[in-house]
């Protein structure tokens, strides 16, 4: 059984992560086109920390390989918004470590280790699902961060938009069997404004 504290620390993961997209949707209808403002990268970094302290609580592999992908995403465009250097160096290095210590608690750490972790998964092919899902979902990152070097510029193409629908509904399917429900809650407002991103996309295109 997982006790509240815990799902309230994936709750608040989940709002920012519903948050940072509403301030992105409100700046793109405001310029009639996709945008990526700063604010949407600074809430992203912030989610994932939260989201992979999450996971490794509730010990779920899905949801942490899911995080550990887009987190250096989120760094690398902050850079490119020129809002990463501005921090503390003692922050940014504390920041670029906490995957690496939640990896290294993964594999080391008793109660949460990579061993203890798997054994809940006890469905194969739930676990297989899940993670496909999270793979699929991390690659719209992966997918932002190759267009965005091509150009040098922070942006959100239609690809990424194509691809976050794609892995969310599979997440949450995955979720929905596993009654977690702060995943299913952030990818459901997820769903709306993907959709919407990609109907200002065709919208702009137009113009």
């Amino acid at each position: 059984m997982i006790s509240s504290d815990i799902h309230a620390i994936g709750y608040i993961a989940q709002g920012l992560f519903s948050s940072r997209f509403l301030v992105q949707w409100i700046s793109s209808e405001k310029e009639g086109k996709v945008v990526a403002p700063t604010l949407f990268w600074q809430i992203s970094l912030i989610a994932s920390f939260l989201l992979i302290l999450y996971s490794i609580l509730i010990k779920d592999l899905t949801i942490l390989f899911g995080q550990l992908l887009g987190y250096y995403v989120y760094i690398r465009n902050l850079r490119f918004k020129n809002s990463w250097r501005i921090l503390p160096l003692y922050f940014r290095y504390f920041v670029i470590a906490v995957p690496i210590a939640a990896a290294l608690v993964l594999f080391f750490g008793g109660e949460y280790s990579f061993k203890t972790i798997l054994s809940t998964q006890t469905d194969g092919l739930l676990l297989f699902w899940g993670l496909m899902g999270q793979l699929i979902f991390s690659c719209r990152f992966i997918y932002q961060w190759y267009y965005s070097e091509k150009i040098k510029k922070s942006v959100l193409p239609l690809g990424f938009w194509v691809i976050s629908i794609l892995g969310s509904l599979i997440i949450s399917t995955y979720s929905l069997y596993l009654s977690l429900y702060p995943i299913i809650i952030g990818h459901i407002f997820g769903l709306v404004i993907y959709s919407r991103n990609i109907a200002l996309y065709y919208k702009s295109k137009k113009r």
